[in-house]
């Protein structure tokens, strides 16, 4: 009974982190100063204010990668006029997240918005989006890779399966040899499993390494939520993410209670500078996954 009630605590605030990155409108706080990196040429990194916004310049206009939370329109497109003059003509939304989709009303509503097909389901399910607010839904999506744009402008947009959410687009510059991975890998970190818009534990590390296999030329990875980290920072992802499931899975195959399967979760040497503070929700995950 005592390990029902700890599972069933774990869910609920896991439910309620998800619900406090997902929440927009309403009276908010002054956002907090952004600043832009250069990431490559025509290729920035805007970060603060949520997940890591992507920004592309290209001939036609600017891509803009994810929008962060409500109410920082305005200090993206004033960070984008400190390299660039030109116009935003896309947004592309890695997920579902309020935190990477919140500003997505704020940019012209004649702009391009482009996701993967779930997370635009995941995505209409969302208060924000509601009413004339659907407006700023996504455009187009895809399913598996879909390429838009051409020449040195070109970007591939890649889903490998669910991790982070069931939608994460992975989306690689080709001419720039980098990448914008989203949450789904936010940095040297457990990540967030939101099973409610259909993520997954025990499926989380098979994505990453199919995706590790099916892109190559990339040596830059902008993250979620840290810095841009090379192509082998991705790759080992990987592999922390099938250690952290392999060592929970096999604790509950094996009877151990959640409490114990947190304790298990203390990384080896290798994997030494990833913080663990996700580690009692992951297992809820996953032990949730488990079970079924």
């Amino acid at each position: 009974m005592k390990r029902m009630i700890l599972l069933g605590s774990l869910i609920l605030v896991g439910v309620v982190s998800i619900a406090a990155q997902q929440r927009q409108g309403g009276p908010q706080s002054p956002p907090q100063p952004l600043a832009i990196e250069k990431v490559r040429d025509r290729l920035f990194m805007i970060k603060g204010g949520g997940g890591n916004t992507g920004v592309f310049i290209t001939a036609s206009g600017v891509v803009v990668v994810d929008t962060k939370l409500d109410n920082y329109g305005t200090s993206i497109l004033e960070q984008i006029r400190s390299v660039t003059e030109k116009p935003v003509t896309m947004i592309i939304n890695t997920h579902t997240h309020g935190d990477h989709t919140g500003s997505n009303d704020e940019f012209p509503a004649t702009v391009d918005i482009v996701t993967h097909a779930n997370t635009k389901t995941n995505m209409e399910k969302m208060p924000a989006f509601q009413g004339d607010k659907a407006q700023y839904l996504p455009k187009r999506t895809f399913t598996d890779t879909t390429t838009l744009l051409s020449g040195a402008d070109r970007i591939d947009l890649y889903y490998f399966g669910p991790g982070h959410t069931n939608g994460d687009a992975l989306v690689v510059f080709p001419a720039l040899r980098a990448m914008h991975a989203g949450d789904l890998f936010s940095g040297q970190n457990l990540p967030i499993m939101d099973v409610n818009n259909g993520g997954s534990g025990l499926q989380y590390p098979v994505t990453l390494k199919k995706a590790a296999a099916g892109i190559n030329g990339v040596d830059t990875v902008i993250t979620g939520h840290s810095t841009a980290m090379p192509w082998s920072a991705f790759v080992e992802y990987g592999e922390f993410m099938q250690w952290a499931v392999d060592t929970v899975a096999q604790a509950a195959k094996d009877g151990k209670t959640p409490e114990q399967a947190v304790t298990a979760l203390t990384p080896p040497e290798k994997f030494k500078a990833y913080t663990m503070q996700r580690a009692q929700a992951n297992v809820t995950a996953i032990y949730g996954e488990v079970k079924k």
